[in-house]
C-alpha cells in the first residue's frame, strides 16, 4: 500500500512553516523525523492533503542549558538528547528515556516535539516529560502560548495542539532536590515497543522518602501521575521493604471509569513491578 497523493512543501523559516498551515479547508500534516508519521501515510491511516516539512526550518533544533531550566527545540533529534553531556549533567533522566527509545537508527532521526506530539500511550519522553513538569511551547499566526506537559495529550495520539500550531520548544525545570529514575519493560528486550513504563521522582533524607512523584505509561491512553501512590511512599524507607505497592499501583492506574487497552491490569502490574524495582536501585546507589 502507497500513500494517497498529497502537496509537499518544506519551509525555511518558521513564519514560512505556520503560512503553510494557513490552508483553509485543506488537512495539514507536519513531517518531524517521520517515524510515526511515514507508516501512517503508507497505511493510509492518515491522509493529509498537504504535507509541512519541519526539517528545513531553522530555530527549531537545539539544547539551552540555564541556571533554573533547560530548554530542548522540538526539532531536536533523540540521538542529541541521548549524547547530550550537558543534558546527561543536568537532567540525566531524560537522556536515558531518550536511549530507550526503540533503536539508535530511529532515534537519529525521532525528534523530541514529534515523540509528544505523536502521544502515543506507552512512549517514554511524554511520562518524563509529565514527570518532570515539563511546558510545552507551540506558536501559530495567532501568537505563542505555553501548555504544560500534563495537559498536552488529550489521548492516544491526540494533543491540544491546533491545526495551525507548531511545538517549538519543550521547557524543563532543574530537578532541584529531586531525583529520577525510568524504567520500562518492552516486547522484545530493550529495543522493542514499551509494554509499560515508570519513571520514579524523590527526594530522599536519611535513607527516608520526604517526597516523591510516580509517573506510568502504558496503563492509559496518556502517561498519569498516582498521587496515592506518593503519598503511600512518603516516610518509607527507600530500601523498602514496600508491601501493597505494586496493588496500590493497579488499583490507582485502573481505577473505575478509567479507560485504556483490554490488559491495562497486566500494565499496570508490571508499571508496579518497575516502581519496586526503581526504588531498589536508588536504594542501592545510595547504599554505595
Amino acid at each position: 500500500m502507497s500513500a494517497v497523493a498529497f502537496d509537499y512543501t518544506a519551509p525555511t523559516t518558521l513564519d514560512g512553516a505556520l503560512g503553510a498551515l494557513d490552508v483553509p479547508g485543506r488537512t495539514v500534516a507536519l513531517l518531524a523525523g517521520g517515524q510515526s508519521l511515514v507508516p501512517l501515510l503508507t497505511s493510509r491511516q492518515v491522509r493529509p492533503d498537504v504535507v509541512v516539512d519541519l526539517n528545513g526550518v531553522a530555530g527549531l533544533a537545539g539544547i539551552g542549558i540555564g541556571a533554573d531550566r533547560v530548554r530542548i527545540g522540538a526539532m531536536t533529534r533523540l540521538r542529541e538528547v541521548e549524547r547530550h553531556r550537558g543534558l546527561a549533567a543536568a537532567l540525566p533522566v531524560l537522556a536515558s528515556a531518550a536511549a530507550a527509545v526503540a533503536y539508535p537508527h530511529i532515534r537519529v532521526r525521532s525528534t523530541l516535539g514529534g515523540s509528544l506530539c505523536h502521544a502515543a500511550p506507552a512512549a517514554e519522553l511524554p511520562a518524563v516529560a509529565l514527570a518532570l513538569g515539563a511546558e510545552v511551547v507551540l506558536r501559530s499566526a495567532r501568537g505563542v502560548r505555553s501548555v504544560p506537559a500534563a495537559r498536552f495529550a488529550t489521548g492516544a495520539g491526540t494533543t491540544v495542539r491546533a491545526p495551525d500550531e507548531v511545538v517549538t520548544e519543550i521547557v524543563f525545570p532543574r530537578t532541584g532536590p529531586f531525583t529520577y529514575e525510568f524504567s520500562e519493560l518492552c516486547t522484545r528486550g530493550s529495543t522493542g515497543y514499551p509494554v509499560a513504563g515508570v519513571c520514579l521522582g524523590l527526594r530522599a533524607d536519611g535513607g527516608l522518602v520526604r517526597a516523591a512523584r510516580v509517573v506510568v505509561a502504558g496503563c492509559g491512553p496518556v502517561p498519569v501521575r498516582l498521587p496515592g501512590v506518593e503519598a503511600a511512599l512518603v516516610g518509607r524507607a527507600v530500601a523498602g521493604p514496600h508491601p501493597g505497592l505494586v496493588a496500590s499501583v493497579v488499583a490507582e492506574a485502573t481505577e473505575p471509569g478509567s479507560t485504556g487497552p483490554e490488559d491495562r491490569e497486566y500494565r499496570a502490574e508490571v508499571a508496579g513491578v518497575l516502581l519496586v524495582r526503581a526504588l531498589a536501585a536508588r536504594a542501592g546507589r545510595e547504599g554505595r
